[in-house]
């Protein structure tokens, strides 16, 4: 029985100290700025020229589907609210927004229509339709190539629309197994941005959970996509540093995930830490779109209760118990990952 006992300590041992070392050192995410009590939970996420922070409303409270126009919130640099805009004429359902980095144009995606809407920053008025794609498509969100190309992720048809810098008929510019999926969430192509040199996009798939790479050929083609990773749970938003690090919003595992050019994970960030007395989240909850600004990278909680579409996760019960909307924040410098033998 001794010598039992002995082997069956020296065999623990064993275990404990062939386990690796290193944990993530995640950063946490606190509140930059809180949506008004008549705005729908937030989704896409840009900053204008100025420093200050556009949000753009999804219109699925936990209460039920919005009938109503969908919003634009207006925050400063350091998440004071200053204004809320109805965009008169939209549909309930808008997702990304961007300014067009060449004539500053703020360029937001109406879900519900299928539309590219070029809208006024200061009013929230449509000024015209940049590009009509149609109701069949699931517009998601943008990016743009050094000529002003700009770039729109369809989660519904699998594939990246191309419109021209100054508006016009949208074209294919790649359609790939590897941007549709099957999975839950319901999401094929989300995020997407190009790294540095602009030689590769890189493309979010939410249902598939993977980071999908698409070089770029001579005179701008796309060339064969490829996935890069998998295993980003529900990997929805997605942007790049200055040294063509990926970062993407889980929305099924409530972090920010950081990879580098290889795919290889170098930083976890943020989590779930509960609703505060005010129904607010604390952390994040279903994080949806991410942008950098200054010092952080700013986070739409979308908080989607996904019962509204037949079906349940794990974040589903909590989402319904959030009745203030918000963005949060997170410091962009990652931080080390731990390791006892440093």
């Amino acid at each position: 029985m001794k010598r039992l006992s002995v082997a069956l300590a020296a065999l623990l041992a064993l275990l404990i100290f062939s386990l690796p070392a290193a944990a993530w050192n995640r950063s946490p995410a606190t509140t930059f700025g809180t949506l008004p009590a008549s705005a729908t939970p937030p989704e896409g996420i840009t900053v204008a020229p100025n420093g200050d922070v556009y949000v753009s409303t999804f219109g699925f409270p936990a209460s039920g589907e919005s009938m109503a126009p969908g919003q634009i919130i207006v925050f400063d640099s350091h998440g004071k609210l200053l204004r809320q805009m109805i965009v008169a004429g939209a549909s309930p359902h808008l997702l990304g927004l961007a300014f067009h980095p060449t004539t500053n144009d703020l360029l937001v995606l109406d879900f519900g229509t299928g539309r590219v809407l070029r809208v006024n920053p200061l009013t929230g008025a449509i000024i015209n339709v940049f590009s009509n794609i149609g109701a069949s498509s699931g517009l998601n969100a943008l990016a743009f190539d050094a000529a002003g190309n700009v770039y729109i992720s369809d989660s519904f048809q699998g594939k990246i629309w191309r419109v021209p810098p100054g508006g016009g008929a949208a074209s294919t510019w790649v359609a790939d197994p590897s941007l549709a999926t099957t999975g839950l969430p319901p999401f094929g192509a989300n995020g997407l941005a190009f790294n540095k040199s602009g030689s590769a996009l890189f493309v979010a798939n939410t249902g598939n959970d993977s980071v999908v790479r698409i070089p770029v050929g001579a005179g701008g083609v796309a060339d064969a996509a490829k996935v890069l990773t998998y295993s980003i749970n529900g990997a929805d938003g997605l942007i790049i540093d200055e040294n063509d690090n990926i970062w993407v919003a889980a929305n099924q595992s409530d972090e920010i995930v950081v990879i580098d050019p290889s795919g290889k994970a170098i930083a976890k960030l943020g989590d779930f830490d509960g609703i505060d007395n005010n129904g607010a989240v604390r952390g994040l909850l279903f994080p949806a779109s991410l942008v950098f600004s200054g010092e952080f990278v700013l986070v739409t909680n979308l908080v989607l209760d996904t019962r509204l579409f037949g079906f349940q996760t794990v974040d589903s019960q909590w989402a319904a118990q959030v009745t203030r909307y918000t963005v949060s924040k997170i410091n962009r410098h990652l931080p080390p990952i731990h390791d006892d033998n440093d």
